[in-house]
């Protein structure tokens, strides 16, 4: 009968993962140094497949290998070898980081679209603007021409009641009867409550 061949390691130098972890669980930090060097490329090559990006795979392969430490109690025989059970950690963990990475890019986007989003709907608040100004031309077509003349150039054009009356050539008293006349009647016109 012939004898295996085997390409690279020597496979009677492979440590008892299972024996190795069991060893760990216990807290033995120099069985933990041979657990991570027998395993530390398999792990870093799972993380890698997923992730593609260098140093993140470090970054989460050194996490796996911590959680390693920090879970070998919770390996059990019964469910899988070492290597599979610490492979499937590496696997989860890159998963993972894969999934934080894409929720944080989608926040982000939703974040920098809500910043270009108006705080009001724009087009609701012209239409409303409008509408109120069309509403106000109208009422002002119900006031008499001198009440018209008087409002339009106290409130759209900014003069004084001094400079109304003497815009329209009339005495000051005069005005400010038409323009409290005016400004009753826009008032009613507009459904304003006083």
């Amino acid at each position: 009968m012939k004898e295996a061949v085997h390409i690279g390691r020597n496979p009677t130098a492979e440590p008892d993962l299972q024996k190795l972890l069991h060893e760990v669980a216990l807290g033995d930090q120099e069985v933990f140094a041979a657990v991570y060097n027998a395993v530390a490329d398999p792990v870093l090559g799972v993380v890698r497949a997923v992730l593609r990006d260098h140093a993140q795979s470090e970054e989460v392969a050194q996490d796996v290998l911590v959680e390693v430490w920090r879970t070998a109690p919770r390996y059990r025989p019964e469910r899988g070898t070492a290597i599979n059970w610490i492979l499937t950690l590496a696997h989860r963990r890159a998963v993972d980081r894969v999934r934080s990475v894409e929720a944080a890019a989608a926040r982000d986007t939703k974040a920098a679209l809500l910043d270009r989003m108006p705080e009001y709907d724009q087009v609701a608040e012209q239409v409303e603007t409008r509408l109120e100004q069309e509403q106000v031309r109208r009422c002002l077509r119900t006031l008499t021409e001198l009440q018209r003349q008087s409002v339009t150039l106290a409130y759209y054009r900014g003069l004084t009641y001094r400079q109304v009356a003497e815009a329209l050539a009339l005495p000051l008293g005069t005005v400010k009867t038409r323009l409290r006349d005016g400004l009753i009647r826009l008032r009613d016109c507009l459904g304003v409550t006083a």
